[in-house]
């Protein structure tokens, strides 16, 4: 039987709606979530149910059943998980490059989220599984999820509020002459839907980066969050003119650097994704509030075209 969470409207809120007292009252659930639950007779204020525009006086006793959300309609699939971290509140997996992180069209079987429910089947009643963001199906590295409803919720909310930090690393097509900050905003192109590009009407997207390692016609960056556009990244450097080494979508086509020697051809030509990894998640801990820095190294094929290129160089 599902837990009752009981508590008292503090007497400051008086004259605010219900449903922005209840976000304030139970942090630990978004305030579409007890809205929701509120309009489905979940939650009893004085013993009865109550619409989320009435306003409270302060002093009423509030009741909430949290109800379970099974929004998840893949299967488990015992796919195996690289875990660099987890508790019984969330964990961190390292997705391999080519692993789809959510079921969808052509793609209903053999995702991250069918291995995910397969190695804790209560993730089933959490939006997603408990993935708090994504990565595209050819980007390797570090992903969040969280185990209960209460972590995703402010996992989720941390997110948004820019609370935890993303760094990538990738290689860029040419030589950047130092690190720098894109703030370009980001929309769907308006000539291809499965496209992103650049719009000045589009969502802020903000990206930073460092200079890691140069070579002769490329550049190994880390690359820094501060929004999470989709593909974001990619586009970002695509419309400064150093698209991702062997992005397919947005990189244009193969550049050879003059004089190149045939292992760097090969090693150019057969590196056929873009050259993106996401290797660092820092975060407080939703609950113990503890500093977790979780970190992995790229995936083999990015690191062996990494010494192509430094003996290229």
């Amino acid at each position: 039987m599902t837990e009752i969470l009981s508590g008292t409207v503090p007497d400051e809120l008086a004259g605010v709606r219900l449903d922005q007292a209840l976000a304030q009252m139970f942090p630990q659930f978004s305030r579409s979530r007890l809205k929701n639950w509120l309009l489905a007779g979940a939650i009893l204020v004085d013993g009865s149910v109550w619409k989320p525009r009435d306003a409270v006086g302060g002093g009423e006793q509030v009741d909430v059943r949290p109800q379970e959300e099974p929004a998840v309609t893949s299967e488990p699939e015992p796919i195996a998980l690289d875990l660099v971290y987890e508790d019984e509140h969330l964990l961190v997996v390292n997705k391999p490059a080519g692993l789809v992180v959510h079921p969808g069209a052509g793609n209903t079987r053999g995702t991250l989220m069918n291995g995910l429910l397969h190695h804790d089947p209560g993730l089933e009643s959490l939006p997603r599984a408990g993935i708090v963001h994504r990565l595209d199906k050819d980007t390797s590295g570090l992903l969040l999820v969280g185990k209960t409803l209460e972590s995703h919720t402010q996992l989720t909310r941390m997110l948004a509020d820019r609370e935890i930090s993303r760094h990538y690393v990738a290689v860029c097509n040419g030589v950047l002459t130092g690190g720098g900050r894109i703030d370009e905003p980001i929309g769907r192109h308006p000539g291809d839907r499965t496209r992103m590009s650049v719009q000045h009407n589009g969502r802020p997207a903000v990206t930073h980066y460092t200079v890691i390692e140069r070579f002769r016609a490329h550049t190994f960056i880390d690359v820094k969050l501060e929004t999470g556009r989709t593909h974001q990244i990619r586009v970002h450097f695509a419309y400064r003119r150093h698209p991702l080494l062997g992005d397919p979508v947005y990189g244009g086509r193969l550049a050879l650097p003059s004089g190149a020697s045939d292992a760097l051809i090969d090693a150019l030509r057969s590196f056929r994704r873009q050259a993106l990894h996401a290797a660092r998640l820092a975060f407080e801990h939703p609950v113990s509030c503890e500093a977790v820095d979780v970190r992995a190294e790229p995936p083999d094929d990015f690191l062996a075209l990494l010494d192509v290129l430094r003996e290229d160089a």
